[in-house]
């Protein structure tokens, strides 16, 4: 798993975690949690010390991580411990019908059996019924963990069955503060991140751990640079670099995005607290000349985009009309 396991480790989400600590204290753990919010915004790691401390050998509402129960499970090989992951964007029926013939077998050195389903609204109508089967009688010993960024995509008689735990984002200053101390950002580096990740810890730390990012970020503002400030030729340089770069082109529109959101914000208030790209600001006086119009069409047609890429509308019209709107004078 190679992921911090401990509650003391996780940035954010103190309510979430004091709440979990009181049910093992309480002897109050539920059979079946729905841990809910947007992607790598610490669910799992939460889950991941829940499921530890629900397995210590030591009596307590956290970890000891000195008994045997806790080193199995950093080892990732805890026999009262499962965790089910998509394969190829699925959790396939035959995984969780192997899985859950093992529910009535007793847990063999805890007193607990967890099972962690990460994703899972990736489970089909069918993998779900088998798993449903299992929520509506547990054994006395099983505890489900289920997460998901898209509990729509789950039956109404699973979540009527789950506890449901709803994940918000991490305040941005604690994790401006992680990235400094850990991985040595500048504040203005830290503050970009924080806020474009939009509140997620796992992102942050992501996109802190690759040099692509930030080379991708930097080639991306002086392409809408030269767009906006240049000839014909500059959009097929920004066209191209678009296309080639479609696998992630949805980070590269929402880098765009808030490129002109800090503009229109630079242009009404005049102050830059607010402003995230605050490494770039010479670029974007240099830019202020656009007027709150223009700006505002721009930020619609990045909109307008996003939501045909996403529809799979052509990929190449798309981005040609939202380039084409950058450069209209």
């Amino acid at each position: 798993m190679g992921e911090f396991m401990d509650f003391n480790e996780i940035v954010g989400h103190d309510m979430i975690i004091d709440y979990l600590k009181k049910a093992i204290e309480n002897g109050k753990v539920s059979h079946s949690y729905l841990f809910e919010g947007e992607e790598s915004i610490g669910k799992r790691m939460v889950a991941l010390a829940f499921a530890k401390a629900l397995l210590c050998k030591e009596i307590g509402n956290e970890p000891c991580n000195r008994c045997i129960s806790c080193t199995k499970f950093d080892n990732a090989n805890h026999p009262d411990f499962q965790l089910i992951e998509p394969e190829r964007g699925l959790i396939s029926m035959k995984t969780l019908d192997k899985l859950l013939r093992t529910v009535n077998i007793a847990p063999l050195e805890s007193k607990r059996k967890i099972i962690l389903i990460d994703d899972s609204h990736c489970m089909g109508l069918g993998g779900q019924n088998i798993l449903l089967k299992t929520l509506e009688e547990p054994p006395a010993y099983i505890n489900i963990i289920l997460l998901s960024s898209n509990s729509n995509m789950l039956v109404p008689t699973i979540l009527s069955r789950c506890q449901i735990i709803k994940f918000q984002p991490v305040e941005s200053s604690r994790i401006i503060a992680l990235l400094r101390k850990e991985y040595k950002k500048t504040w203005e580096e830290a503050n970009f991140i924080a806020h474009f990740t939009k509140g997620s810890v796992g992102r942050s730390i992501e996109i802190s751990r690759s040099t692509e990012f930030e080379v991708k970020r930097k080639k991306v503002i002086e392409l809408i640079d030269d767009v906006v400030n240049g000839g014909k030729g500059n959009i097929f340089t920004a066209r191209d670099f678009l296309l080639d770069n479609k696998d992630s082109i949805e980070e590269i529109l929402d880098i765009i995005l808030y490129w002109f959101r800090d503009l229109a914000i630079y242009k009404k208030v005049g102050s830059t607290e607010l402003i995230i790209n605050m490494d770039s600001i010479s670029l974007l006086s240099n830019q202020s000349y656009l007027s709150m119009d223009r700006i505002n069409d721009i930020i619609e047609r990045i909109e307008e985009a996003r939501d045909n890429i996403l529809e799979h509308v052509n990929y190449q019209l798309a981005i040609e009309t939202m380039l084409l709107c950058m450069q209209e004078v």
